[in-house]
């Protein structure tokens, strides 16, 4: 049975066992969460930090001693299979996946993270170190929250996403009368610096369809994400000493600073929110001679990306006309595309999620990512991945907080999503 609102309800979990797993949530995150993981966008390897290996290495010892075998790759691809328990003569559904990543972001220190656990949170402002303060959301009042110290992140995103999953996996394991098909729990590297899947063991992967556990406030369903293109601009001045520079200096530098101004600044991540997309720069640095920028871009859609590429390409020309003798080069990649047009092929997913959401007691809604998850990389290889919610709140700050109700709901629902029996037998039925 399940439990919402203070009523037990539901046919997998009763309410001892959903206090049990409630305890058996805040131990796991609170233990990985003091893990660095933090990627580093600076190195080239797989993965870019040895925190992600160590957590990959805990989280295989987790599954040897419940039992679940798993393969770990060499560039730290964590993958654990649980074989189908369905009774002879059942169809065996298809391959589940449910997947979530190693490192947290590098945008704040996160080594050292001091979780703080409190209880029946009382609504006043949570005042920490060096002068951050948490204002958690009024439904959080009389909940469960976790933040760090002030001086780190908290490490939800995705922590929170590990927790849930190896929750789940424990609870399903225990529970042999829960009937499932076949399941695969993955674990990715450096999701946060955009390189997490050029590595991936595609062969190795069975599933058909996939859940990231990587989302936000409770009841958030992300299924359609940014198209993201990254962008790096290099500059080529001329260099001379400034005091005979007259008619000869081209400072990379400057027009740098010039191709940066033009950036609109009604199209940066902080004038825009919902729908609309963004050019966002993300280091410039130079000299005389040469300087380079890397910048973001994104849009839902892939013509509003097509219009800020030819965008940059003109402020190029424009620099360069503006700079006689210097050269702007825009060189730009792709990092994942919206992966809403792969899972909208599915339907029976969007109905599957819907009924163990409500199977669950969890009130859906859908909203878009600001962003992207390893699930729109997934579905580019074929894989659609809609992604859930974890709890997570203020992501990459000192701010960062978790609801635990919320991280409890999604372990319940990603245990309702694992419950394959009845499609099965729908299935032997017809």
């Amino acid at each position: 049975m399940n439990l919402k609102n203070g009523e037990c309800r539901g046919p997998l979990i009763d309410c001892t066992e959903e206090a049990a797993l409630k305890y058996a949530l805040l131990e796991r995150f609170v233990r990985y969460a003091k893990i660095w993981t933090s990627s580093d966008p600076g190195r080239a390897e797989t993965p870019t930090s040895a925190g992600q290996w160590e957590l990959a290495r805990l989280l295989q010892a987790e599954f040897a001693a419940l039992g679940i075998d798993s393969e770990l790759s060499g560039h730290c691809y964590l993958i654990a299979r649980i074989p189908s328990n369905l009774p002879p003569g059942i169809p065996v559904p298809e391959t589940t996946g449910f997947l979530a990543h190693l490192d947290t972001s590098g945008d704040v220190p996160g080594k050292d993270v001091k979780p703080v656990v409190v209880d029946n949170y009382d609504g006043r402002p949570i005042v920490l170190r060096d002068g951050v303060t948490i204002e958690p959301a009024a439904d959080a009042v009389g909940k469960t929250i976790v933040h760090a110290d002030g001086t780190t992140l908290l490490g939800a995103d995705d922590k929170a996403g590990i927790a849930a999953i190896v929750s789940a996996a424990a609870f399903l394991v225990s529970r042999d009368d829960i009937k499932h098909g076949p399941l695969e729990l993955i674990f990715t590297p450096d999701e946060e610096t955009g390189r997490g899947l050029p590595e991936f063991p595609r062969e190795k992967v069975k599933s058909t369809v996939c859940f990231t556990l990587d989302g936000g406030a409770g009841g958030e369903l992300e299924i359609e994400c940014f198209n993201a293109y990254g962008v790096d601009v290099t500059f080529t001045g001329s260099a001379i000493h400034p005091g005979a520079a007259r008619g000869i200096l081209v400072n990379a530098a400057l027009m740098a600073a010039h191709f940066a101004v033009m950036l609109p600044r009604t199209e940066s991540p902080e004038a825009t929110d919902g729908r609309y997309g963004f050019y966002c720069l993300m280091d410039s640095s130079g000299s005389h001679e040469s300087a380079r920028q890397k910048i973001i871009v994104r849009d839902f859609l892939r013509s509003g990306i097509e219009r800020r590429l030819a965008a940059l390409e003109s402020f190029a020309r424009a620099v360069e006309a503006a700079f006689p003798g210097g050269r702007v080069v825009v060189d730009a990649k792709p990092s994942y595309y919206n992966m809403k047009e792969v899972i909208e092929s599915r339907p029976e997913i969007l109905t599957r999620i819907e009924e163990a959401a409500g199977a669950a007691g969890v009130d859906l809604r859908f909203k878009p990512v600001r962003g992207g998850t390893d699930g729109a990389r997934l579905a580019e290889m074929g894989i659609p991945t809609p992604n859930i919610f974890t709890g997570g709140r203020n992501f990459h700050s000192r701010s960062e907080w978790l609801l635990l109700e919320d991280l409890l709901a999604a372990c319940r629902l990603t245990i309702q999503l694992a419950a394959s029996h009845r499609q099965a037998l729908k299935k032997d039925a017809s």
